[in-house]
């Protein structure tokens, strides 16, 4: 069996693909129903004699709700999952099963990476067309070209965040201080972007391009952040397999 057949059965069979394409798959249909109903719910049960009055709804709100919640619950779940997958060396017996059957770690880390960003992007598209769908039918459909330049967007800023958990793994030894740490670069950058105004050019930025993108951005906002994340995913990856190869179990 390869490791790239034994990292896709172990994302089938344990159920982390099913953990992903459920989570995006719930936010694509709640979204867009919370921004057509929110007004009339804060309405409903506001204080007595005071008129709440909110904005009709547009397509980018619906769009923009799926993307809020899933990038927060949806890059949780994303970071979580990729952990488990690339700290291997955080059970003995796996790494020394893994490790004494491949010539380096760079065996172990690509199949693993590669395998968990297709899961990732798996959840994204599956989210990315509920939330499409739904849109369309309660708010009227969003521009099909920055829909789906949005999905492609967000696929690389996944494929960053999984890349920075194979970074973190071959730091620390643990699950949990991969994805804490990871969690907490992706966080701070996330910060840093809003803070600065330079999102655009952030991986973190890529994941929230899919709402504003469809609410009339120029999807070439977006090139140097697109530029920059590749070379992260590329520079992370080269990190992970270097101090992968030099670790002592």
């Amino acid at each position: 069996m390869t490791l790239w057949r034994l990292e896709l059965l172990r994302l089938v069979r344990t159920r982390r693909l099913v953990a992903l394409l459920a989570v995006y798959a719930f936010f694509g249909l709640t979204g867009p129903l919370t921004a057509r109903y929110l007004g009339r719910i804060l309405g409903a049960i506001g204080t007595e004699g005071v008129q709440v009055q909110f904005p009709e709804p547009t397509p980018a709100d619906g769009i923009t709700q799926f993307v809020g919640n899933a990038s927060q619950i949806g890059l949780l779940v994303v970071v979580l999952v990729s952990a488990s997958a690339l700290a291997f060396d955080a059970r003995r017996e796996m790494a020394v099963f893994l490790r004494t059957r491949v010539a380096g770690v760079r065996s172990i880390v690509l199949p693993a990476y590669a395998i968990n960003v297709a899961g990732a992007v798996a959840g994204l598209l599956l989210g990315s067309a509920c939330a499409w769908y739904e849109t369309a039918i309660l708010l009227g459909a969003p521009p099909a070209g920055a829909m789906l330049a949005g999905i492609a967007y967000g696929s690389v800023s996944l494929a960053f965040a999984v890349a920075l958990v194979a970074f973190m793994a071959a730091l620390v030894r643990s699950v949990l201080a991969a994805a804490g740490s990871a969690l907490a670069v992706l966080l701070l950058t996330g910060i840093l972007g809003s803070a600065a105004r330079v999102g655009t050019w952030l991986p973190t930025g890529l994941l929230g391009a899919l709402g504003e993108l469809t609410a009339g951005r120029a999807p070439g906002d977006y090139l140097p952040g697109l530029a920059v994340t590749l070379i992260l995913i590329v520079l992370a990856l080269a990190g992970a397999v270097r101090l992968g190869d030099r670790r002592e179990l």
